[in-house]
């Protein structure tokens, strides 16, 4: 089984693949990682991709789809796995059907975690990352045991300069402007499926088993 996630930043993307993996056993894969584990091990992708994030541009398609399928292809995707920030736009949505299709294979679901953007503002502007293992907090909904500290690594915590308030906002413009054509996309295959994401983690991810199921 391959499953989709979509939802604008800060709509618990991560949190709902980690906690989709532990319960279906498929393989996670974040695009966010894969471009972070490239740039350290210096791998031939990663150091072209380094070339365009030194200078501020966003990372090619062609880059990141290569990223993606290579991690695709590992093992502990055989039976599947949970595309978490992957793809973000409809070009590369066509690029991963088409891989897939190449092997037999398909997409089986797209769950879209729906939030407002109020909601997004709040959830970015207290969030807060492990510089280690980048698992994320939250000030006031998931704290770290010991302030500034990771409950899993004990790395630093610090704030993503663009999750701060006056940046959040843009960021979601840009992200609507990507992620319309590919929800219309998928909504037209069948595929979508439409979670609002109310009640807290555990509350989201019951709704989201009970639409796999």
């Amino acid at each position: 089984m391959y499953i989709v996630l979509l939802g604008a930043p800060g709509a618990g993307k991560g949190t709902q693949a980690a906690m989709l993996a532990e319960k279906t056993g498929l393989a996670q894969v974040a695009s966010g990682d894969l471009f972070r584990k490239a740039l350290k091990e210096e791998t031939e992708l990663g150091k072209i991709a380094k070339q365009y994030m030194e200078k501020g541009q966003l990372v090619p398609d062609e880059i990141t789809i290569k990223m993606v399928l290579e991690r695709l292809g590992k093992p502990d995707c055989t039976k599947g796995a949970l595309l978490d920030g992957f793809p973000r736009n409809l070009e590369q949505a066509k690029a991963l059907d088409n891989a897939l299709a190449e092997q037999s294979k398909a997409i089986d679901k797209v769950i879209n975690i729906k939030v407002s953007e109020a909601e997004v503002i709040k959830r970015l502007s207290r969030r807060w990352i492990c510089g280690v293992c980048q698992a994320p907090y939250h000030e006031t909904d998931a704290p770290p045991k010991v302030a500034g500290k990771c409950d899993r690594c004990g790395g630093e915590l610090y704030q993503r300069a663009d999750d701060k308030p006056e940046t959040v906002q843009e960021r979601l413009k840009v992200y609507e402007k990507e992620t319309l054509p590919l929800i219309q996309y998928y909504k037209k295959s069948g595929k979508l499926v439409e979670v609002v994401s109310e009640g807290g983690p555990k509350a989201v991810h019951q709704k989201i088993m009970a639409a796999l199921n």
